[in-house]
């Protein structure tokens, strides 16, 4: 893997939404390499444990909490523990997101609207919760807002059976803009990532098939981007070098969208 530039996070303390598995997983040990004090959050804090073990035995801190993102309530709680554990959260990585492929015409509405509730809702509750904090702690002095989003390159890129997906996507990048715009004179600057297709739990399955190799076949490099392709972007956006970036949405697909 290619050397990436170093951009500390000393004394930062970051909580990562859907870090059980996948890009929130090794969002959250990224971030800790970096030197960020890490809450990993999720519903399925079993899964949490063996991250949190070893980001601490590198050296790092870590805790684990339950946190569903579609909840108020479960939302607030996470963050208490996270205070009680590191103080404020100051870096917010909203990533939590869940997909239900097929055809529209089939998609019960029951699974558009438990779509809408992670990815749309959750990001809403994350991203909120984190800014009153924040605010509350004297971000508009200390400049020290970070609030990342995991969105997609499906958010711009038209691909067949992810109408509700999609829509959510496109969503939060456009509701980021604004939270940026509304908090832009709080401290707080809010960005948003675009990654493209990622082996990970939600798709693997999918690109083991013949259908899913067929896909990596028509994309522009004939391959699937690594995980570890977001890292410089992600701590870019978590660190002090990006004080001058807010509202801003970052494709990174290794051409696929072209």
């Amino acid at each position: 893997m290619a050397a990436r530039p170093i951009f500390d996070l000393t004394g930062r303390v970051a909580l990562v939404t859907g870090a059980s598995s996948g890009l929130g997983e090794r969002f959250a040990t990224i971030l800790a390499e970096g030197g960020a004090a890490v809450v990993l959050a999720a519903r399925r804090t079993d899964r949490l444990d063996q991250t949190v073990a070893a980001i601490t035995a590198a050296g790092g801190r870590a805790i684990a909490v339950a946190m569903d993102v579609a909840d108020e309530a479960s939302t607030i709680a996470a963050y208490d523990a996270a205070e009680a554990a590191f103080g404020t959260v100051d870096t917010i990585v909203a990533n939590a997101g869940m997909n239900s492929e097929g055809s529209a015409l089939d998609l019960p509405v029951a699974e558009f609207d438990r779509v809408m509730s992670v990815n749309l809702r959750g990001v809403f509750l994350t991203a909120r919760e984190g800014a009153r904090r924040l605010i509350a702690a004297g971000s508009q002095d200390r400049q020290n807002g970070r609030i990342v989003i995991t969105a997609s390159i499906t958010a711009h890129k038209v691909d067949a059976g992810l109408a509700a997906y999609s829509a959510s996507k496109a969503g939060v990048v456009q509701m980021g803009k604004v939270l940026a715009r509304d908090w832009v004179r709080k401290g707080i600057n809010v960005n948003m990532i675009c990654p493209g297709y990622i082996k990970t739990e939600i798709n693997g399955d999918w690109f083991e098939t013949e259908a899913g190799a067929k896909q990596i076949g028509k994309f522009p490099r004939r391959r699937i981007m690594a995980q570890d392709e977001l890292d410089t972007m992600l701590l870019y956006l978590a660190s002090d070098a990006s004080a001058g970036v807010t509202g801003a949405s970052f494709t990174l697909d290794d051409g696929q969208s072209l």
